[in-house]
């Protein structure tokens, strides 16, 4: 390595995150950095990317990289198979939190609260808009199942097309929708030395409750 990893550092000057520019809710911020997030980061950053973190029945914490698919005022919607790791995880304890990094913007905001399934509804409605690849896809995968190799994949890949060679795949029953309804939102902007700006929203009895905190 021609740096060590304790040399490696970048000194955050963009921006700065004050209580005056911020709402006193959370989800007006997220919207607003989002928005940013889209016109400024460049692929291959995708700017819906997010690392979602769960705990399973024994209490492991797992995380992965998802897409976030949709936003409105009751929370943070990711879609997956329900009989996935992820699933089961979710299942055992339906409580999760996701972060974003934007890193041309030097912001990161991270989210944490209680995970349910979106209606059968919803997850049609998402599933039909899909490419037609990934709909197949989510009939064909045993996600997070072992398989012997890539040609046992693209075998149950061919068995899906021919099934559906006629018609249009509908919504698998183990495939849909979660939401995850936040109780915290925590807004990280970079500052030069680490001093780093952060913001935390909480929920109490149905109130958002903002914060400073010390980086």
């Amino acid at each position: 390595m021609t740096q060590t990893l304790a040399d490696m550092r970048r000194d955050y000057t963009r921006d700065g995150l004050s209580e005056a520019s911020a709402p006193d809710e959370p989800f007006a911020l997220f919207r607003q950095w989002f928005t940013e997030a889209v016109k400024t980061e460049q692929l291959p950053v995708e700017p819906n990317a997010m690392t979602l973190a769960t705990v399973d029945a024994e209490g492991h914490p797992h995380c992965r990289v998802l897409l976030l698919k949709g936003l409105d005022e009751r929370g943070f919607t990711f879609f997956s198979n329900y009989q996935s790791a992820k699933g089961e995880q979710l299942q055992a304890n339906p409580h999760a939190a996701m972060t974003f990094f934007w890193p041309t913007l030097e912001r990161q905001v991270r989210i944490e609260g209680r995970v349910e399934r979106v209606s059968a509804e919803e997850s049609d409605a998402y599933y039909q808009v899909r490419p037609l690849g990934s709909r197949l896809g989510a009939w064909a995968s045993p996600q997070s199942r072992p398989i012997a190799d890539r040609a046992e994949l693209e075998r149950l890949l061919a068995q899906t097309e021919q099934r559906f060679a006629d018609q249009a795949p509908s919504c698998p029953p183990h495939w849909g929708g979660y939401r995850l309804l936040p109780e915290r939102i925590e807004f990280w902007q970079g500052r030069s030395s680490r001093l780093h700006d952060r913001l935390n929203y909480q929920l109490h009895a149905n109130a958002w409750r903002r914060e400073r905190l010390a980086p």
